[in-house]
């Protein structure tokens, strides 16, 4: 029988236990995912006693906690706090959230925080989102119409063709989604665009205002760069605004076959 195995500087090792402070009563457990690339050593898991009593009610709230007041070495992304800038997205307890709208109540047992998934590390909760970004970028997320707009005035759109841009405007790009399709895993590398950068596609191509539809669906009509999705719908079941790329990208996959 084939064996399969990790290579064994990507094998994660047991590390440092914090204990709470002395006659804290009201404790939870949290393993955080630590690696840093210029020590050489394997990522390990360290383990925080947290007194909750002390601690305010997000999963943000302990990383601050720990940050703070027990181990200043630790690295993550944070900035607005309120589910909008995305920064803080991890893999917690095997889905990726935003830790600043996740409370720690909603969890039982320990609590396992890792960096979101098949991206490479920086160091401990950061990931390198280099090409998520790039692939963004590649769909083009500005509006494109060479009919001019009289000065001072804008362009125009009705209720209902605004309409049509909820539940894709909303995206903060955290890629969340992006990092727990399966398919992206598989074909990220090799032209595959993801769910976060297709949900911007499908939002500028329903834009009413934008004339450039039919080059953007163009420029999809390619086996890696849209239609390497199989519909997994992960990425909508992890979204932390609630929205719905695989519908998007479904509706995409339409489009360009009625066009043809």
């Amino acid at each position: 029988m084939v064996e399969f195995a990790l290579p064994k500087n990507s094998v994660v090792l047991k590390g440092q236990y914090f204990k709470a402070t002395e006659g804290a009563k009201n404790i939870r457990i949290f393993d955080i995912y630590r690696f840093n690339p210029e020590d050489g050593k394997n990522p390990r898991l360290d383990t925080f006693e947290i007194d909750m009593d002390a601690c305010g009610p997000m999963i943000l709230d302990v990383l601050m906690k720990i940050k703070d007041e027990i181990d200043t070495t630790l690295v993550f992304r944070r900035s607005c706090r309120e589910g909008i800038c995305g920064s803080c997205a991890f893999n917690i307890n095997g889905k990726n959230v935003l830790a600043c709208t996740k409370k720690i109540v909603d969890y039982k047992g320990r609590i396992k925080i890792y960096p979101l998934p098949h991206r490479p590390v920086i160091k401990d909760l950061v990931v390198d989102l280099s090409t998520p970004y790039a692939q963004y970028e590649a769909v083009k997320p500005w509006l494109m119409s060479e009919t001019p707009v009289e000065k001072n005035k804008e362009r125009l759109q009705s209720p209902e063709e605004r309409a049509k841009l909820d539940g894709a405007w909303e995206c903060i790009l955290c890629f969340c989604c992006s990092t727990s399709c399966p398919s992206y895993w598989w074909n990220g590398e090799r032209g595959y665009l993801g769910p976060a950068a297709l949900l911007q596609s499908y939002r500028w191509i329903e834009d009413s205002r934008d004339e450039e539809a039919g080059e953007r669906l163009a420029e999809l009509d390619d086996h890696h760069r849209l239609f390497s999705c199989h519909t997994i719908m992960n990425c909508s079941d992890v979204c932390p605004k609630g929205l719905n790329p695989g519908k998007a990208i479904a509706e995409l996959k339409k489009k360009i076959v009625l066009r043809q």
